[in-house]
């Protein structure tokens, strides 16, 4: 499967499982020991537990052999989920409602980071807001004679539908009055910004952090804490059979230990960040300090901007119904920890 490539955990590989060394997907038996929990993720800051939890052992303590599946993108995830490839997702908040919304087995057990996007424009946009308000985009095809382009994740991605609904507060059409290209990855985002490809995008660390850093002629227009006071962004979901089971507070209690080992230890989490993401440690550190790193843990931490985000991706059409928080939240594994 060219979208994603399987990656052998830590227990895996110290264990020399013969599962683990093929990499197959979809084989979990959780009715006994010594299956395997089959988890997706991607490279990606917002799954930062993932990679801290493989790194540090913390899979050891969940009795089943995790098996980690990385994805370039959510809606891969969701396929793959509806394949019965995956028992447990940490991805965004909008392809996990899309899966429980086609009537998949599963829910919400954990949010992963809350307020981790930034919107980011050249800083030309700036001075033309404050002087036309939403109108800015008007007058900068105006002076320019083509929209504002922003370059964000696919259609229906937590990025994407921030963006949408910051527009749609302002009172601006994103399908009329600005043009939005759709970008796989947080390093092809990066790439466009800096061939000067793009005008401004909605994106999560550590593109604001390299941004910055690289003195490119962009700002941080808007966080999302000043959009979307609580922003959902990658969260955990689990089928029913995973939190029918013991592996489900095994799992969640890992998550937490994570969540705390980077709350607490910064610098070794970065070069966590450097091995697992790519990133250089010394920008992942700055990233790790700045104010888009809320990792949490608590799904209750999300329900806010969960609410919002449901409503909205009904109504542009990315979910069959708005959702309510009973159908995609399961409190009960977290509050069993």
């Amino acid at each position: 499967m060219t979208q994603r490539e399987t990656r052998m955990s830590r227990r895996a590989y110290l264990a020399g499982t013969a599962a683990a060394t093929t990499g197959l997907a979809g084989c979990s038996v959780l009715g006994g020991s010594g299956g395997e929990l089959t988890v997706a993720y991607m490279p990606i800051f917002p799954d930062l537990q993932y990679f801290v939890m493989d790194e540090q052992g913390y899979f050891d303590d969940v009795d089943r052999t995790v098996v980690g599946e990385e994805f370039t993108d959510g809606p891969s995830i969701v396929k793959a989920y509806a394949g019965g490839d995956i028992d447990v997702a940490m991805f965004g908040v909008v392809p996990a409602m899309i899966v429980i919304d086609r009537g998949l087995p599963a829910k919400v057990t954990a949010t992963n980071i809350k307020e981790p996007m930034a919107i980011l424009a050249r800083e030309e946009l700036g001075s033309l807001w404050d002087e036309h308000g939403s109108d800015a985009f008007a007058v900068w095809e105006e002076q320019r004679g083509e929209p504002f382009r922003f370059g964000t994740f696919p259609q229906g991605s937590v990025p994407d539908i921030l963006l949408r609904y910051w527009l749609d507060q302002e009172g601006v059409d994103p399908e009329s009055d600005v043009e939005i290209i759709e970008i796989n990855g947080a390093n092809a985002v990066w790439q466009a910004i800096a061939n000067d490809e793009i005008d401004g995008t909605s994106i999560m660390e550590p593109v604001p952090t390299r941004v910055a850093e690289e003195s490119i002629p962009y700002e941080t227009f808007r966080t999302a804490d000043q959009i979307m006071p609580g922003q959902p962004a990658a969260v955990t979901l689990m089928s029913d059979e995973v939190r029918d089971s013991d592996v489900a507070t095994q799992f969640l209690d890992a998550h937490v230990r994570a969540t705390e080992y980077i709350q607490e230890n910064p610098e070794p989490t970065a070069g966590i960040v450097e091995d697992g993401i790519g990133l250089d440690a010394d920008q992942a550190l700055s990233a790790l300090q700045g104010p888009l790193s809320n990792f949490v843990t608590d799904p209750r931490e999300i329900e806010n901007g969960t609410e919002i985000f449901s409503e909205f991706a009904a109504r542009t059409g990315k979910l069959d119904q708005q959702l309510s928080l009973e159908e995609i939240f399961d409190y009960s594994v977290y509050d069993a920890l």
